[in-house]
């Protein structure tokens, strides 16, 4: 669990101690917002997409090479960018970051798969959640003090020792060995064959979809708070503190109830209020001529509000939709893991194209809604194991 935690840890600072100098990074690039924000959908389109294969080799190699071929890749990745001066380079070098990343984050759930399932599982990934929360908190009041007193590149010296930390932490750590080969035609038919099963892809669909909702505000809120609202980097950067918080509370609701409750139930909880925070958003933007310090102050809530139910959401869709997969466990949570990444990466690659406020945030609540929707059936057929 220490490693697991420090994985998705990593996986996430590499976000969010970045956010708080954004602007700054597009004006030393000569960027616009639009091109600056795609180094952030660089990164999580780099995550997504070779997830399964993660996955794969996880499966075929063991836990251990895998895990420290992604952290190396991730290491060196954030030892270059800060000698980068072109802003190709840096869209490359995030994309091959997020890869490393992606593929440490999404063992790390394969570790804990490894040991646990049903509720208990959905018990151990809010514990995740916890380092997810400290990344998201921390990372982000760093970013922004970094910001104050340094300069942004500092970040990925920061994240380049941390990756390297735990590569050194997985020698103490014993894995679980290797498979018999498959064949690529394999592979194919058993992620099809999990991928059918609606017990599996519409709770992990409808994480995607909190996930995406997530990552979208992560994008827009360095300009909306720092451009449209005037906040220096290291007062965007304490607001962290605040979102730490509320995914703290929201992980600690998951971790008490779901033995009582159930996965199902607290995930369909979970979506309605990403839903519920979304529309909201949307009537808050679409008021013409709010004051701006009523502005900032609803607007920091309903992100706080999202940012909870997105927090009880995600571990209790992942567990719904793994724990029934005893055969083959790494693939299922690596294609949950590429499903949820994917709806993630689209999510922000599209958000660099919404540059006014009201239209993310409708899109912000069309991604709530669709997850409410899919929590509803899923939770019907979600499996009672360990309850």
């Amino acid at each position: 669990m220490t490693l697991s935690c420090l994985l998705v840890f990593m996986a996430q600072m590499t976000t969010t101690i970045y956010l708080p100098s954004l602007p700054v990074v597009a004006h030393d690039f000569g960027m616009s917002r639009g091109y600056a924000a795609l180094t952030v959908s660089a990164f999580v389109i780099g995550a997504a997409a070779p997830v399964v294969l993660w996955g794969v080799a996880a499966d075929r190699y063991g836990r251990r090479g895998p895990l420290l071929t992604s952290l190396a890749l991730f290491v060196l990745t954030s030892a270059l960018v800060p000698l980068l001066r072109f802003p190709e380079g840096l869209l490359v070098l995030r994309a091959l970051q997020g890869i490393g990343a992606g593929g440490s984050a999404i063992i790390a759930r394969i570790l804990v798969r490894d040991r646990w399932s049903g509720d208990e599982l959905a018990r151990r990934l809010s514990v995740l959640s916890i380092a997810f929360i400290t990344a998201m908190g921390g990372g982000q009041f760093l970013g922004g003090l970094i910001g104050r007193y340094s300069h942004w590149e500092t970040g990925f010296v920061v994240l380049a020792a941390v990756g390297t930390v735990a590569a050194a932490l997985t020698f103490t750590v014993p894995f679980a060995s290797s498979r018999a080969e498959r064949r690529p035609s394999e592979v194919l038919r058993i992620c099809l064959a999990i991928g059918r099963q609606p017990g599996f892809l519409l709770p992990a669909l409808a994480g995607g979809a909190g996930f995406a909702t997530i990552v979208m505000l992560q994008e827009v809120s360095p300009f909306v708070f720092q451009q449209h609202f005037g906040l220096a980097p290291e007062q965007y950067g304490s607001l962290g503190l605040l979102l730490g918080a509320a995914y703290f509370a929201g992980a600690l609701t998951v971790n008490r109830l779901v033995a009582k409750v159930g996965s199902g139930r607290l995930m369909t909880a979970g979506s309605i209020v990403v839903t519920a925070a979304g529309l909201v958003m949307t009537v808050l933007w679409s008021v013409p001529g709010l004051p701006g310090g009523g502005a900032l102050v609803a607007f920091v809530a309903l992100y706080c509000l999202t940012t909870f139910g997105q927090s009880v959401l995600f571990p209790n869709s992942m567990a719904t939709a793994v724990s029934g997969r005893h055969a083959h466990g790494a693939y299922a949570v690596s294609l949950c893991g590429f499903l949820q990444q994917s709806m993630a990466g689209a999510a922000a690659a599209g958000a660099a194209l919404l540059h006014t406020d009201l239209a993310w945030a409708t899109v912000a609540a069309v991604l709530g809604a669709a997850a409410w929707l899919m929590t509803r059936v899923a939770a019907s057929s979600a499996p009672t194991e360990g309850r």
